[in-house]
């Protein structure tokens, strides 16, 4: 439940605040697959089954050799999820392709990472969780137990999010009858863009180009001159401050001070400036203003920032399949049409 009025978001019946930073992201995935938080015994078969399925196929190997280093991360995501699926032709989605699925995005991001800067690709540790296993292998070396908390919180904080634009279409297309690695391409296609899951990014580099915290106040009057969004601010459901976007403030100003000294100053800025540029519109900060900071912190080259919003989301997307599934009717919206009358077409020789 996404309760924009008043700022609000809660999985299941819980509330994000009494998630984030006690539950791990493999109990979280739980909670959205199952509609309970597991006990001991279903935790570790979950996180087993999640350990044993972080393998690419044949096919997805190949692809993934194939990509050019300068190859976009989203399109990366999206080109092995599609690659990994080949052999799954129109099996219907189950739990166990979405555990699959949701096992695999970190081993895709994490071998692409190490490809581009010339490393050989790591084999999973068996011993990691979830947020702790993709920062190993993305660098080799097993991370502070402060980097997977914050890694493990993010993941949590952006596991769903109702019918946003990206799981709208997951769930379109499996309204179709279509395979669940269907779906979740489509669903990478729609977060690839700027305006759903690309923000976090587009944020550290207007955050760059701002420099310190007294070039706020003329970078965003001139900024707004040139008619530039701002990013990071305003969101199309919540008109309060994003309740993901508290909790990531609070880790960023103790994670990432010199990050969050420019941020919480150019927060300030940009929301007096939007205000007075747009007072009769609700301004607020959203989940990827302070996620640029979280995600800096754990390490994590900018680029990468977008698709590791896709390995969080892919236990939301999942879950969504499974639900339209379970009771399945095709969607199909109805357009209206706002064209002429109907008439009679002219001869080519006439025209």
């Amino acid at each position: 439940m996404v309760d924009g009025q008043n700022g609000r978001l809660v999985y299941r019946g819980y509330v994000i605040a009494d998630l984030a930073e006690e539950m791990s992201y493999e109990e979280v995935a739980y909670l959205l697959w199952h509609g309970e938080l597991p006990n001991r015994a279903q935790l570790e078969e979950l996180t087993a089954e999640l350990r044993s399925n972080r393998r690419l196929t044949p096919a997805a190997e190949n692809a993934l050799r194939g990509l050019a280093g300068y190859s976009n991360p989203m399109d990366v995501l999206r080109t092995i999820v599609s690659a990994q699926g080949v052999e799954a032709r129109l099996l219907k989605p189950d739990l166990k392709q979405a555990i699959a699925y949701a096992a695999v995005f970190p081993v895709i991001l994490a071998n692409f990472h190490r490809q581009r800067e010339g490393e050989a690709w790591l084999e999973p540790r068996s011993d990691l969780g979830h947020a702790a296993n993709y920062l190993y292998l993305l660098t080799g070396e097993e991370p502070p137990a402060e980097k997977v908390q914050a890694l493990n919180s993010y993941l949590v904080l952006l596991a769903d999010h109702g019918m946003n634009a990206s799981t709208f279409t997951a769930r379109v297309i499996a309204s179709t009858d279509s395979d669940l690695a269907s779906c979740l391409v489509g669903a990478i296609g729609a977060l690839k863009g700027p305006a759903h899951g690309g923000a976090p990014s587009l944020v550290m580099n207007q955050l760059e180009q701002i420099g310190s915290p007294e070039n706020a106040e003329s970078w965003g009057r001139a900024a707004l001159q040139r008619k530039e969004r701002f990013m990071g601010f305003g969101h199309r459901v919540y008109r309060t401050y994003d309740p993901r976007a508290k909790i990531l403030k609070k880790m960023c100003e103790r994670l990432n001070p010199k990050f969050f000294a420019l941020a919480s100053k150019w927060e300030e800025v940009a929301l007096r400036l939007l205000q007075e540029r747009h007072p009769d519109r609700p301004q607020a900060t959203n989940v990827e203003f302070y996620s640029a900071g979280v995600l800096q912190s754990v390490g994590l080259p900018t680029d990468l920032f977008p698709p590791t919003f896709g390995i969080s989301r892919a236990a939301g997307w999942t879950a969504h399949v499974l639900e339209q599934i379970s009771d399945n009717r095709l969607i199909r919206p109805q357009s209206e049409y706002v064209g002429p009358e109907p008439k009679k077409p002219i001869p080519l020789a006439d025209r």
